[in-house]
């Protein structure tokens, strides 16, 4: 596993052009920390009080594939992290009741008040007047699915699943990037067609830009390769996201206001990767200028950069090194160290 791991990683970064930048803060640290991360860490699950399933695809896929992962242990004494599992239309009051079990007859939660504990929840969760909620809302790890609801994601803390495929990645065989390839539109916007923006409107009305409503799969994916950017409205449908960038369209996200919960954040640096626009007023209008005002060689390098970063994002149903899911575990590795409370205070 080691040995594969390393060439994966190697090819990643040899398909980067020599003067290309890289995708990830610390490409040394990542892989030292990532080596050390699959034979050490170990994860405590709390069996759940009844059986259930995750609905959400990605949040399904990390739950399942954790679950028959060898970072898994029987042992809580060698646990780095321990995992509360409840179903996500669990209600507040019997969430408390879990955690309350939790207090009371394990030792574990009460060390940390629950810091060195994590949980699924691909909506998050609020806060809440509940003494055992809040605990597990401020200081527990939440993973949930990007994008999260407006004050549901406490930044640095918690963590967001990459976007599911809808479609198979195997169409992308017969698509190959192009280092050189024309453009017949500046902008690409796949919409959900869920709402009308006025932003969508005036796209709609520009030829430099194509925009199309829930367009099948291959179709879509025809249209990336046919455009400089690929749009992507902040709580719209962002599942053909991983595709995209890994055609080398750069993703442009279209927000209200900062964004905090992208995918693998500790990990990629997304400014290099693709541009965040807030068109608040001007609209269209100032979306075409911020696309038009970057530069060939910086559009090249960010083409080269998301394409790698892609690698990364994928979700399978057998976890592959640096996929993913071990890109989530990696996320998990690196908040495993929690500050814990003299012996006296729980024994």
């Amino acid at each position: 596993m080691a040995a594969t791991t390393a060439i994966l990683f190697l090819v990643l970064l040899a398909s980067l052009s020599a003067t290309s930048s890289s995708p990830y803060f610390s490409a040394t640290t990542l892989f030292q920390n990532y080596q050390n991360m699959l034979t050490s860490f170990r994860i405590f699950i709390y069996t759940p009080t009844k059986p259930f399933n995750f609905p959400n695809p990605p949040a399904s896929l990390f739950y399942s594939s954790l679950l028959r992962s060898p970072f898994v242990t029987q042992n809580p004494a060698e646990a780095h992290l321990f995992l509360v599992p409840f179903s996500p239309d669990t209600s507040t009051r019997s969430l408390a009741r879990v955690i309350r079990e939790l207090r009371n007859n394990h030792p574990y939660w009460n060390r940390t008040l629950g810091a060195d504990h994590f949980f699924v929840s691909p909506a998050g969760i609020d806060y809440s007047s509940d003494r055992n909620v809040l605990e597990l809302k401020k200081n527990s790890v939440q993973i949930s699915v990007f994008p999260v609801v407006s004050g549901y994601f406490v930044p640095h803390k918690d963590v967001t699943l990459p976007p599911f495929s809808t479609s198979p990645l195997a169409l992308l065989d017969g698509l190959e990037v192009n280092s050189t390839k024309t453009t017949s539109f500046l902008g690409y916007l796949n919409w959900d067609g869920m709402t009308e923006p006025n932003l969508v409107n005036e796209l709609k009305g520009d030829v430099d830009f194509l925009v199309e409503e829930k367009s099948e799969p291959l179709n879509y994916m025809r249209s990336v390769t046919e455009s400089k950017f690929c749009l992507f409205l902040y709580h719209g449908e962002v599942t053909w996201m991983v595709e995209a960038m890994a055609l080398g369209c750069v993703p442009v996200v279209i927000v209200d206001r900062p964004i905090q919960d992208l995918p693998l954040m500790d990990i990629l640096r997304w400014s290099e990767i693709a541009l965040l626009v807030a068109v608040p007023r001007s609209g269209a209008k100032r979306l075409k200028e911020v696309l038009n005002g970057l530069s060939e060689e910086k559009y090249a390098e960010m083409r080269e950069l998301c394409v790698a970063a892609s690698k990364h994002l994928v979700w399978n149903e057998e976890p592959q090194p640096l996929d993913a899911f071990h890109m989530v575990m990696y996320q998990l590795w690196l908040r495993r160290h929690a500050v814990r409370y003299a012996r006296r205070e729980f024994g």
